[in-house]
This record gives C-alpha cells, sequence and structure tokens, in this order.
C-alpha cells in the first residue's frame, strides 16, 4: 500500500509544475552556456516513454528542444554505417534533444524480431560504447535512461490502447508479440544493459510500473544530472527505489522485470 501523502505534501500536478520550472531554468543555461543535451530513453513497448517525453517538453522552448523517434531504416540507411542514420539528429549548441528510442533498438527489437543479423549484434555490442564515448568527449552530455516495467504491466496497458481510439497510432506488428516475445526481449535487455554500460555513459534504470510517480521521478533525475543556476536541489533529489544506477550484479538484476 502507497504510504498517505501528507496534507501539506504536493499533489502530481503541483509537483509536475515546479518541475516543470526547474526544467526552463535549465533549458535557460543549456542555451546560455552552449551546453548540448541527450536524453535517450528506452524500454519494452508501453513503458511509458511517450507519455514523460511530452511533459519533459511540455512547455520547453520549441526553437532549442528537438525529439526524434527512430523509423524503420529506409534501403539508404541499411548501406551505411549503423550509427550514420543518428548522427544528424544529434544535438547542437544549446540544444536539448531526446530520443525515443535510439541505436539501442538493434540490441532490442531488431535483434528479437530478426530484422538484423546476430554478426550485426555483436558489431553494434562493440562498437557502442566508444560512439558514445565519442560523444561525451565532444561535449554532450548523455543521459541513458532504461523505463522497466513487469509483464502484467505492459499486458494491462497494450490491451487498453487496444481499446482507446486516440492510441491507434500507438499499435504496430511489433507489440503485437511483445508479450509473446517477454523472455527474449528480456534476456537481449540484460545482454545490452551489461555490455554498453559504462563509467562515461551509465545506464539509469527507471522503475515505470506507476506512470505518475515514474515521470516525476525521472524528470528528477535528469535535473540532478546537470548543474545549473537557481536549481532546487531539495525538489529534484529523486527517489532510489525508482530510479538506480544500472550495475552487473545479482542485486540489480533482481530488481529488474523478468
Amino acid at each position: 500500500m502507497a504510504p498517505k501523502k501528507r496534507k501539506d505534501e504536493p499533489g502530481y500536478d503541483e509537483t509536475l509544475h515546479l518541475l516543470h520550472v526547474q526544467l526552463v531554468k535549465l533549458q535557460r543555461h543549456v542555451i546560455a552556456s552552449g551546453m548540448k543535451v541527450l536524453l535517450l530513453l528506452e524500454g519494452r513497448d508501453a513503458a511509458g516513454k511517450d507519455g514523460v517525453i511530452k511533459r519533459i517538453i511540455r512547455h520547453l522552448s520549441p526553437r532549442e528542444t528537438r525529439v526524434f523517434a527512430p523509423t524503420k531504416p529506409s534501403d539508404r540507411d541499411a548501406g551505411t554505417w549503423y550509427f550514420q542514420r543518428f548522427v544528424p539528429h544529434l544535438p547542437m549548441d544549446g540544444e536539448i534533444v531526446i530520443f525515443n528510442r535510439s541505436w539501442y533498438n538493434r540490441a532490442g527489437v531488431e535483434r528479437v524480431m530478426g530484422f538484423c543479423t546476430e554478426e550485426q549484434v555483436a558489431r553494434f555490442m562493440r562498437q557502442a560504447p566508444t560512439f558514445e564515448r565519442l560523444l561525451v568527449e565532444a561535449g554532450v552530455v548523455l543521459v541513458k535512461l532504461y523505463l522497466d516495467i513487469t509483464r502484467e504491466e505492459q499486458a494491462k496497458r497494450l490491451e487498453k490502447r487496444r481499446h482507446d481510439p486516440l492510441k491507434q497510432w500507438k499499435i504496430s506488428a511489433v507489440d503485437a508479440r511483445a508479450l509473446e516475445l517477454w523472455d527474449a526481449y528480456s534476456d537481449a535487455r540484460n545482454e545490452m544493459l551489461r555490455r554498453t554500460h559504462s563509467e562515461h555513459a551509465p545506464w539509469t534504470i527507471v522503475n515505470a510500473n506507476e506512470k505518475r510517480p515514474a515521470r516525476l521521478e525521472l524528470i528528477r533525475f535528469v535535473l540532478s544530472r546537470i548543474d545549473y543556476p537557481e536549481r532546487d536541489d531539495a525538489l529534484v533529489r529523486y527517489d532510489p527505489a525508482r530510479v538506480f544506477g544500472f550495475e552487473e550484479s545479482a542485486a540489480v538484476e533482481e530488481r529488474l522485470s523478468s
């Protein structure tokens, strides 16, 4: 049972508003200092990536904020270096860019659905940490977030999506097999996290079973990762029970949905 909220404790909408103010302060600093911020959001289908991205960008400047959601590679993309199609979407000075899925499609959906070969996956696993190190050395602030949900929660959300006329655009053939291939996705996720977690580009896990708390904690974590003037350190202190760094240990892996 969730703890009872104190009368003087702000609710979801009030807290989200306060965090939006902090996000605007962060963006003002990013623009003024010429920072390049890249947020990578990964997770299973229906993990809540779209929802949290909408909340992050709601009050940000559209000129300095971009969201990129990779689609199926074109024939031209298929004939280039795998990371090449993502480079044009990287942040420039003063920009915040959010990837709604990313190059990690290769380690997840492409691998599980058989859209690439195991040789291509192995090459990706070797190259991804090096590619990310180059980005960080070039001044990109890279934040990698994996939204984790249980099988039961995914089933509930996918079923609701099928019956919601406003979410029909989210339904795909890949979604239809998400539950059927649950174990394969779990294995792919675990290997991806182990092999691409690094000191310069670590993975952070977000327990996203409860949408609203997950949104707040994810935003808090992002704000806590970047120093900016007038940051409210108490407000951006995130809950380590919901947001925690990945490390290759049984204790952490047991906290992931299986």
